[in-house]
């Protein structure tokens, strides 16, 4: 019962591309939760990038450290915006985060492919580390 009321309780609050510029310019931090593989390709200038799942020959499986990655570089009360390829990932990624006491997490709507599609800058590498 209490998981139910933990799932129900935890909700994630959504802003598109253009907030997400803006609170990037005010000092939020971009959690890209992308694959290694995706992130290379392009992301946002000064992301960080801690995939949320990993692909496999048999799909993508979850990364089971992603919380304790997170919590070795970003603290609780860090004002994050988290992302990914379409914005499907991140809400997963959001919850998880708020579910474990962060306290401004914010889900960017539409991922890389809407920031891309907005003419946004983006930052290409083929050694980017977390």
């Amino acid at each position: 019962m209490d998981i139910i009321k933990k799932s129900v309780g935890t909700e994630v609050i959504t802003v598109d591309i253009q907030a997400t510029k803006d609170l990037l310019t005010l000092g939020h931090r971009y959690l890209d939760v992308r694959t290694e593989e995706e992130f290379k390709k392009g992301h946002l200038e000064n992301a960080l990038n801690i995939p949320y799942m990993f692909s496999t020959p048999g799909g993508r499986v979850k990364n089971p450290k992603f919380l304790e990655q997170v919590m070795a570089i970003l603290g609780k009360e860090d004002n994050l915006v988290v992302g990914c390829q379409s914005g499907v990932r991140s809400v997963y990624a959001t919850t998880d985060l708020l579910d474990a006491e962060f306290k401004h997490v914010l889900n960017m709507g539409g991922g890389y492919i809407a920031w891309v599609g907005n003419g946004f800058a983006v930052k290409k590498s083929d050694d980017v580390k977390i």
